[in-house]
């Protein structure tokens, strides 16, 4: 039987592609999350296989509740996978930072996980087994070189880190799996945003490979590891 997963921030870079990749590779039924519904248009008809549905949905400004009814009218009642992908770089020094940046920053690279996890739990555990993947970054890693001007997003990117680690304990009595991967530098967008001019040594296809395979199958074999992921950082 084909697996269900819900996957965010699927309008770009990685999150595109592991879309693509599980859908047509792995024959999923993928459920995309974006704010760019442009993007979702076009990632729906890059699809062969045709096993996707998407929701532009906003993490900032939009409520929880609207997913719940969008899987309710999909008559989507269980889900094996939840890929947290979706994530907001702020590049600024750390005296210009606001605290809107701050809110921005942890609302989406935090709360939005915390709280889709929350809205999702019955479908998840509806699944004979089911796996939470949050994709960190390196910038999160405890012991590993920061960068000036990334102090937003790698302080919420370790939170991750931190919450995947408690909710996991939390869990491990139940069906539901947790694990998060650091990612270090990924040919994308967001990557060039942080470090213009920069070519990483792994593409967004290569990484996404990676994560499809490791979200439908981890999980028989671990439970609340944080796995750096990276040949360069950056």
């Amino acid at each position: 039987m084909s697996k269900t997963v819900v996957i965010t921030g699927a309008a770009r870079g990685i999150g595109y592609e592991t879309a693509v990749t599980l859908a047509n590779r792995y024959n999923c039924n993928v459920i995309a999350l974006s704010r760019n519904e442009a993007a979702l248009k076009k990632l729906s008809s890059s699809v062969i296989s045709g096993n996707i549905i998407y929701l532009p949905f906003d993490f900032v400004a939009d409520k929880f509740s609207v997913l719940n009814d969008f899987l309710t009218a999909h008559e989507i009642t269980s889900i094996d996978a939840l890929i947290n992908n979706a994530g907001t770089l702020i590049n600024k020094p750390f005296s210009e930072i606001t605290v809107s940046d701050l809110e921005v920053s942890y609302r989406i690279n935090v709360f939005a996980p915390y709280l889709l996890f929350q809205q999702l739990f019955a479908r998840l555990k509806a699944a004979p087994e089911a796996h939470v993947v949050n994709i960190s970054s390196m910038g999160g890693f405890q012991g590993v070189q920061k960068f000036a001007g990334l102090s937003a997003y790698s302080s919420s990117k370790a939170a991750l880190v931190g919450l995947t680690e408690c909710l996991a304990e939390e869990l491990k009595e139940t069906t539901i799996k947790m694990n998060c991967l650091c990612l270090g530098a990924v040919q994308t967008e967001m990557l060039n945003e942080a470090f213009p001019g920069y070519n990483a040594p792994v593409s967004a296809v290569q990484m996404a490979e990676f994560i499809a395979h490791f979200s439908l199958y981890s999980h028989q074999l671990m439970n609340g590891k944080i796995i750096p992921v990276a040949l360069s950082t950056p």
